[in-house]
């Protein structure tokens, strides 16, 4: 596992730990260990550091050798759960986009509340079929994946219909920066932003656009997260898909939720933003100045 996340790398810490304190309890020093064991001298050391995860076999070799075989079921469950915090793109989508967009159906499904940030792009529920289209395949050359994007852009159209069935509620806060880039060019974007001003009207859509111009001294841009009631968080990083499920981890991105949507205008005021974008839109691919 390569994290590129504090998430998944404290966690590690919390296990090397109590590896580490297994084997202090059996009063054997880490080259004794690693002796026993049959490994290269400085693999205790860079397991009890964080410096690589153990594998599931080392753990139990870990825990039999220490004499608490008992211990490593427990152990090598909170190693997959670390594992499954952070997985790399080219693992999650090795077969393909349309695998990515199927894995999250059954969160959303039983999803009641999403809370979602977006400093960079109009965030999934909210995109129209133009703007699905241009992003997957954007993803798909950059990354040389399967091209499956038809199927992946019908799989996120599906699952938009959260929107307007059951209790789902949504609550979206974009940048404002996010209406002036032009994902697929004018005529895609155009489409985009009056769809935006007609999801904005749902009864299970509260959209909040952060200005320009707001006063950014308290609570600046951080990375996209979208949050799942108060069960999980993802983050969408550049090298891969981070999974936050620790309590005290989500309070502190309800606690950026909330701090970043005291900063947007919603109703009148966000779809004045949005009109002005369209404008903007229109008169360069006009070419008016």
């Amino acid at each position: 596992m390569r994290s590129s996340s504090s998430s998944a790398h404290e966690a590690l810490q919390i296990l090397a730990a109590r590896l580490r304190r297994i084997r202090k309890d059996a009063r054997l020093s880490g080259r004794e260990l690693g002796r026993l064991a049959g490994w290269h001298a400085s693999k205790v050391s860079r397991i009890e550091h964080a410096h690589r995860p153990p594998s599931t076999h080392d753990v139990r070799v870990w825990c039999q050798l220490c004499g608490v075989p008992e211990q490593a079921e427990d152990l090598i469950a909170s190693l997959e759960a670390i594992e499954g915090m952070f997985v790399e793109w080219r693992h999650m989508e090795r077969t393909g986009l349309r695998h990515a967009q199927e894995s999250v159906l059954p969160l959303w499904e039983r999803t009641r509340r999403f809370r979602f940030y977006a400093p960079n792009l109009i965030p999934g529920p909210l995109q129209t079929r133009a703007y699905i289209a241009a992003v997957l395949t954007a993803l798909q050359q950059r990354r040389d994946l399967p091209d499956d994007v038809e199927d992946a852009v019908q799989v996120r159209v599906d699952k938009q219909q959260v929107l307007h069935k059951g209790d789902h509620r949504f609550v979206v806060i974009v940048e404002e920066n996010v209406l002036h880039q032009p994902i697929g060019g004018p005529d895609v974007m155009t489409g985009q932003l009056g769809h935006l001003l007609t999801v904005s009207t749902l009864p299970s859509v509260s959209l909040g656009i952060i200005p320009l111009g707001a006063d950014r001294s308290s609570m600046w841009p951080t990375e996209a997260f979208f949050m799942f009631d108060d069960e999980e968080v993802t983050v969408e990083l550049v090298s891969g898909h981070l999974t936050v499920t620790r309590a005290h981890e989500i309070a502190m991105y309800s606690r950026t939720f909330t701090e970043l949507a005291e900063l947007a205008v919603y109703g009148k005021a966000a779809r004045a933003l949005i009109t002005r974008a369209i404008q903007v839109v229109d008169g360069q691919a006009s070419g008016s100045p």
